[in-house]
Protein backbone atom coordinates (compact mmCIF):
# COMPACT_ATOMS: atom_id res chain seq x y z
CA UNK A 1 0.00 0.00 0.00
CA UNK A 2 2.80 2.42 0.84
CA UNK A 3 4.34 2.15 -2.59
CA UNK A 4 1.02 2.76 -4.29
CA UNK A 5 0.44 6.21 -2.78
CA UNK A 6 3.05 7.82 -5.02
CA UNK A 7 1.59 6.72 -8.31
CA UNK A 8 0.02 10.16 -8.57
CA UNK A 9 3.19 11.94 -7.48
CA UNK A 10 3.27 12.30 -3.70
CA UNK A 11 5.38 15.00 -2.09
CA UNK A 12 8.01 12.62 -0.68
CA UNK A 13 8.72 10.87 -3.98
CA UNK A 14 12.08 11.61 -5.57
CA UNK A 15 11.91 12.24 -9.34
CA UNK A 16 14.55 10.79 -11.65
CA UNK A 17 17.51 13.13 -12.15
CA UNK A 18 17.37 14.88 -15.51
CA UNK A 19 21.00 14.69 -16.62
CA UNK A 20 20.52 17.07 -19.56
CA UNK A 21 18.91 19.68 -17.29
CA UNK A 22 21.74 19.25 -14.79
CA UNK A 23 24.34 19.98 -17.49
CA UNK A 24 22.35 23.05 -18.55
CA UNK A 25 22.32 24.30 -14.94
CA UNK A 26 26.09 23.82 -14.58
CA UNK A 27 26.67 25.76 -17.81
CA UNK A 28 24.37 28.59 -16.69
CA UNK A 29 26.07 28.67 -13.28
CA UNK A 30 29.51 29.12 -14.89
CA UNK A 31 28.27 31.86 -17.25
CA UNK A 32 26.52 33.82 -14.50
CA UNK A 33 29.42 33.58 -12.05
CA UNK A 34 31.81 34.96 -14.66
CA UNK A 35 29.44 37.77 -15.66
CA UNK A 36 28.90 38.77 -12.02
CA UNK A 37 32.62 39.45 -11.59
CA UNK A 38 32.82 41.21 -14.98
CA UNK A 39 29.87 43.52 -14.35
CA UNK A 40 30.84 44.24 -10.77
CA UNK A 41 34.18 45.61 -11.95
CA UNK A 42 32.55 47.43 -14.88
CA UNK A 43 29.90 49.06 -12.68
CA UNK A 44 32.61 50.54 -10.48
CA UNK A 45 34.59 51.75 -13.50
CA UNK A 46 31.52 53.26 -15.19
CA UNK A 47 29.77 54.45 -11.97
CA UNK A 48 26.58 52.87 -13.35
CA UNK A 49 23.74 51.79 -11.08
CA UNK A 50 22.09 49.73 -13.83
CA UNK A 51 25.32 47.74 -14.33
CA UNK A 52 25.60 47.30 -10.55
CA UNK A 53 22.01 46.09 -10.46
CA UNK A 54 22.73 43.66 -13.26
CA UNK A 55 25.88 42.36 -11.55
CA UNK A 56 23.92 41.68 -8.35
CA UNK A 57 21.31 39.97 -10.49
CA UNK A 58 24.00 37.73 -12.02
CA UNK A 59 25.12 36.81 -8.49
CA UNK A 60 21.54 36.02 -7.49
CA UNK A 61 21.18 33.86 -10.60
CA UNK A 62 24.41 32.00 -9.87
CA UNK A 63 23.01 31.22 -6.41
CA UNK A 64 19.70 30.30 -8.06
CA UNK A 65 21.38 27.72 -10.31
CA UNK A 66 23.50 26.38 -7.44
CA UNK A 67 20.40 25.83 -5.28
CA UNK A 68 18.59 24.21 -8.21
CA UNK A 69 21.50 21.79 -8.66
CA UNK A 70 21.43 21.02 -4.95
CA UNK A 71 17.73 20.08 -4.90
CA UNK A 72 17.70 18.41 -8.32
CA UNK A 73 16.29 14.92 -7.78
CA UNK A 74 14.87 15.78 -4.34
CA UNK A 75 11.21 15.48 -3.41
CA UNK A 76 8.73 18.16 -4.51
CA UNK A 77 8.51 19.57 -0.98
CA UNK A 78 12.22 20.46 -1.00
CA UNK A 79 12.12 21.83 -4.54
CA UNK A 80 9.16 24.06 -3.62
CA UNK A 81 10.99 25.29 -0.51
CA UNK A 82 14.05 26.09 -2.64
CA UNK A 83 11.85 28.05 -5.05
CA UNK A 84 10.34 29.97 -2.13
CA UNK A 85 13.83 30.86 -0.87
CA UNK A 86 14.84 32.04 -4.35
CA UNK A 87 11.68 34.13 -4.66
CA UNK A 88 12.41 35.90 -1.38
CA UNK A 89 16.06 36.50 -2.36
CA UNK A 90 15.03 37.87 -5.77
CA UNK A 91 12.66 40.29 -4.06
CA UNK A 92 15.47 41.39 -1.76
CA UNK A 93 17.66 42.09 -4.80
CA UNK A 94 14.87 44.21 -6.26
CA UNK A 95 14.64 46.28 -3.09
CA UNK A 96 18.44 46.70 -2.99
CA UNK A 97 18.43 47.96 -6.57
CA UNK A 98 15.59 50.37 -5.74
CA UNK A 99 17.61 51.81 -2.83
CA UNK A 100 20.76 52.26 -4.94
CA UNK A 101 18.69 53.85 -7.72
CA UNK A 102 17.27 56.41 -5.31
CA UNK A 103 20.79 57.13 -4.03
CA UNK A 104 22.15 57.76 -7.54
CA UNK A 105 19.16 59.94 -8.40
CA UNK A 106 19.76 62.03 -5.29
CA UNK A 107 23.46 62.46 -6.13
CA UNK A 108 22.87 63.06 -9.87
CA UNK A 109 25.51 60.50 -10.88
CA UNK A 110 26.44 60.46 -14.61
CA UNK A 111 27.85 57.05 -15.65
CA UNK A 112 30.29 56.22 -18.48
CA UNK A 113 28.11 55.34 -21.46
CA UNK A 114 30.83 53.51 -23.44
CA UNK A 115 31.55 50.98 -20.70
CA UNK A 116 27.83 50.53 -20.07
CA UNK A 117 27.13 49.74 -23.72
CA UNK A 118 30.03 47.32 -24.20
CA UNK A 119 29.46 45.36 -20.99
CA UNK A 120 25.69 45.47 -21.49
CA UNK A 121 26.10 43.84 -24.91
CA UNK A 122 28.31 41.11 -23.42
CA UNK A 123 25.82 40.52 -20.61
CA UNK A 124 22.96 40.37 -23.11
CA UNK A 125 24.77 37.68 -25.12
CA UNK A 126 25.39 35.69 -21.93
CA UNK A 127 21.77 35.92 -20.79
CA UNK A 128 20.34 35.07 -24.21
CA UNK A 129 22.56 31.98 -24.24
CA UNK A 130 21.27 30.96 -20.79
CA UNK A 131 17.65 31.73 -21.71
CA UNK A 132 17.89 29.59 -24.85
CA UNK A 133 19.41 26.71 -22.89
CA UNK A 134 16.68 26.91 -20.24
CA UNK A 135 13.73 27.60 -22.56
CA UNK A 136 13.09 23.90 -23.17
CA UNK A 137 13.14 23.21 -19.41
CA UNK A 138 10.82 26.03 -18.33
CA UNK A 139 7.75 23.87 -17.59
CA UNK A 140 7.32 21.79 -14.45
CA UNK A 141 7.50 22.52 -10.74
CA UNK A 142 7.99 25.95 -9.18
CA UNK A 143 11.75 25.45 -8.88
CA UNK A 144 12.18 24.89 -12.64
CA UNK A 145 9.87 27.75 -13.44
CA UNK A 146 11.79 30.06 -11.09
CA UNK A 147 15.00 29.37 -13.02
CA UNK A 148 13.32 30.23 -16.32
CA UNK A 149 11.68 33.41 -14.95
CA UNK A 150 15.01 34.73 -13.66
CA UNK A 151 16.77 34.03 -16.98
CA UNK A 152 13.98 35.64 -18.99
CA UNK A 153 14.02 38.75 -16.80
CA UNK A 154 17.79 39.02 -17.19
CA UNK A 155 17.66 39.10 -20.99
CA UNK A 156 15.00 41.84 -20.84
CA UNK A 157 17.08 43.77 -18.30
CA UNK A 158 20.19 43.69 -20.49
CA UNK A 159 18.29 45.19 -23.42
CA UNK A 160 17.26 47.95 -21.04
CA UNK A 161 20.88 48.51 -19.90
CA UNK A 162 21.97 48.98 -23.52
CA UNK A 163 19.11 51.43 -24.06
CA UNK A 164 20.24 53.29 -20.94
CA UNK A 165 23.78 53.54 -22.32
CA UNK A 166 22.43 55.14 -25.48
CA UNK A 167 20.29 57.48 -23.37
CA UNK A 168 23.22 58.54 -21.19
CA UNK A 169 25.35 59.13 -24.29
CA UNK A 170 22.62 61.17 -25.96
CA UNK A 171 21.53 63.28 -22.98
CA UNK A 172 24.75 63.57 -20.98
CA UNK A 173 22.78 62.86 -17.79
CA UNK A 174 22.36 59.87 -15.52
CA UNK A 175 18.56 59.78 -15.73
CA UNK A 176 18.35 57.01 -18.37
CA UNK A 177 20.58 54.83 -16.14
CA UNK A 178 18.36 55.58 -13.16
CA UNK A 179 15.17 54.86 -15.12
CA UNK A 180 16.47 51.48 -16.30
CA UNK A 181 17.59 50.55 -12.79
CA UNK A 182 14.08 51.34 -11.55
CA UNK A 183 12.61 49.06 -14.25
CA UNK A 184 15.02 46.29 -13.25
CA UNK A 185 13.98 46.63 -9.61
CA UNK A 186 10.33 46.35 -10.63
CA UNK A 187 11.06 43.26 -12.76
CA UNK A 188 12.86 41.62 -9.84
CA UNK A 189 10.00 42.23 -7.42
CA UNK A 190 7.40 41.10 -9.97
CA UNK A 191 9.37 37.94 -10.77
CA UNK A 192 9.79 37.25 -7.06
CA UNK A 193 6.02 37.54 -6.54
CA UNK A 194 5.40 34.99 -9.34
CA UNK A 195 7.91 32.51 -7.90
CA UNK A 196 6.67 32.87 -4.33
CA UNK A 197 3.03 32.43 -5.40
CA UNK A 198 3.79 29.25 -7.37
CA UNK A 199 5.92 27.80 -4.56
CA UNK A 200 3.25 28.57 -1.93
CA UNK A 201 0.61 26.87 -4.08
CA UNK A 202 2.77 23.75 -4.32
CA UNK A 203 3.47 23.71 -0.59
CA UNK A 204 -0.25 24.20 0.16
CA UNK A 205 -1.07 21.30 -2.17
CA UNK A 206 1.49 19.11 -0.41
CA UNK A 207 0.08 20.04 3.01
CA UNK A 208 -3.49 19.23 1.95
CA UNK A 209 -2.37 15.85 0.55
CA UNK A 210 -0.51 14.82 3.73
CA UNK A 211 -3.49 13.17 5.54
CA UNK A 212 -4.27 11.07 2.46
CA UNK A 213 -0.63 9.99 2.17
CA UNK A 214 -0.55 9.01 5.86
CA UNK A 215 -3.71 6.95 5.43
CA UNK A 216 -2.24 5.14 2.42
CA UNK A 217 0.99 4.52 4.31
CA UNK A 218 -0.70 2.77 7.26
CA UNK A 219 0.64 -0.85 7.24
CA UNK A 220 -1.89 -3.50 6.41
CA UNK A 221 -2.90 -5.59 9.45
Amino acid sequence: MAAGCCNGGCSSAKPPVDKIYRRVLWTALAINSGMFLTELAASAAADSVSLLADSVDFLADAANYAISLLVLGMALRWRARAALLKGVSLGAVGLLVAFQTAWNAFNQTVPEAGIMGAVGALALAANIACALLLYFHREGDSNRRSVWICSRNDAIANLAVMAAALGVFGTGTGWPDIAVAAIMATLAVWGAAQIIRHAREELAGIASAMPAEKIHNVPAE
